[in-house]
């Protein structure tokens, strides 16, 4: 049986973490609302990191909202990811989406990240 749980060995915690990734960025899923950096890992599963600004989301419901529909999309399809360290980065106008819109653009991403990491290998 197949495991949705989102435990904390999924997420990106340190500041350690999150410039491995920054610093060689294999992967790069850019899209109009969002950005996906990612960088292959040797742990066997996928993790996720979120880099959403003030700049970019202003209110704080807002980028909550962003953030948990994102973790849930991740939640869920996180069996089909190859294990990659992912970071998602707000763009402008990401919080103007409907929760729907929002699922479809990063479930597209999510298969276009994928697809590009199949490749480095």
């Amino acid at each position: 049986m197949t495991d949705f749980r989102y435990p904390r060995r999924l997420r990106l915690l340190t500041s350690g973490d999150f410039s491995r990734v920054f610093d060689r960025a294999d992967v790069k899923v850019p899209d109009q609302h969002l950005l996906i950096l990612a960088r292959p890992n040797d742990l066997g599963y996928p993790r996720i990191g979120f880099v959403i600004s003030k700049k970019n989301v202003r209110r704080a419901v807002k980028r909550n909202r962003v953030r948990r529909i994102i973790r849930e999309s991740f939640r869920l399809h996180q069996h089909e990811l190859p294990a990659l360290d992912m970071i998602i980065l707000a763009r402008k106008g990401l919080d103007t989406l409907e929760g729907t819109e929002l699922n479809a653009v990063i479930r597209r991403c999510w298969s276009r990240a994928g697809k590009k990491a199949r490749k480095l290998t």
